[in-house]
């Protein structure tokens, strides 16, 4: 999971530094409106009044456009995964802690029930034990 992770970061931080998305995309238009420009220049190019040099222009927006939004969403599900990461490590925590709580109960249990065991076993009730000073008279 780790090795994924990483390559991932390095796929995103290689994306922004050769691309240099965030300064591209200011004198680029939206998506919305780039598609439908492309769109525009798609039915014009079937009657052939566009230019090459235009087509390659939409098609380098289109490029970016794509790398911003496939970096963003990277970006989104890193932050999932990281988030994942901490609840599951916080739920690690709680669950030793809980299972701690459960170990001390058991002990406790068994001590008590040591306890009224030896209580409740015939040696340990006066009525059966011969008086000590018999003992000395032997």
């Amino acid at each position: 999971m780790a090795k994924i992770l990483s390559r991932y970061e390095l796929e995103q931080a290689d994306d922004l530094k050769t691309l240099d998305l965030e300064e591209k995309t200011l004198n680029y238009l939206s998506h919305k409106e780039l598609l439908e420009t492309i769109q525009c220049k798609i039915e014009e190019a079937k009657s052939d009044n566009v230019s090459i040099d235009c087509l390659k222009s939409l098609e380098e927006q289109l490029k970016t456009a794509l790398s911003v939004t496939r970096a963003r969403k990277t970006e989104l599900m890193m932050e999932l995964v990281k988030t994942h990461q901490e609840k599951e490590k916080l739920l690690r925590e709680e669950n030793q802690s809980l299972t701690n709580q459960l170990i001390k109960m058991g002990k406790m249990k068994k001590s008590v029930e040591a306890e009224d065991a030896r209580a409740m076993s015939p040696e340990s009730s006066s009525d059966n034990k011969p008086p000590e000073t018999l003992l000395l008279l032997k």
